[in-house]
């Protein structure tokens, strides 16, 4: 609801590019409904509030998005399975050599899940983990990403099993 350019198409914009798809986002609005929640998170933002909102609560949510952001120490993470390769430091993936692009959000997702190879990942602790703190609204934004998530990394994307009524598992390759 910004004159010009509205919340979502700044977040948008803000995603798309590589030079600025790192930054967080807070979208701080009226809008309450669920889908515009779900729709907010969906495209990229680290984070919802509605108005009327507490400004204690506000600062510790930015606390939170900033320190899920810190830079990690030197020494160049990298995560390779396969053809799926994850370089931590440089927020960037490649499958098979060609290089993806994730939201912020997908990134944290799938280092999530990588994190935890063979491990179960209920929704609830992925949002705690991903989105920082436990969210109060629609856990199946999880499936959500999930989704898209699998969509860009083609066959890889079968990796990513989901165990109905319990949550996903990121299995290694040939197992």
């Amino acid at each position: 609801m910004l004159p010009g350019m509205d919340g979502k198409d700044v977040c948008r914009a803000l995603k798309s590019t590589p030079l600025t798809q790192s930054i967080p986002v807070l979208m701080l609005t009226a809008k309450s409904e669920e889908m515009d929640r779900v729709i907010g998170f969906e495209l990229g933002a680290d984070d919802y509030v509605t108005k009327p909102f507490s400004p204690r609560e506000l600062v510790l949510r930015v606390k939170a998005i900033l320190r899920r952001k810190e830079v990690p120490p030197e020494g160049g993470e990298i995560i390779q399975m396969g053809d799926l390769l994850i370089d931590i430091d440089r927020h960037q993936v490649s499958v098979k050599k060609n290089p993806l692009q994730l939201t912020s959000t997908e990134f944290k997702l799938l280092v999530e899940l990588v994190s935890n190879i063979g491990r179960v990942q209920t929704r609830e602790r992925l949002l705690d983990k991903v989105w920082g703190y436990t969210y109060e609204g629609y856990a199946r934004t999880v499936d959500t990403h999930i989704r898209r998530l699998r969509e860009k990394l083609g066959k890889t994307g079968d990796l990513i099993e989901t165990l109905r009524g319990v949550g996903y598992r990121f299995r290694e390759e040939g197992k």
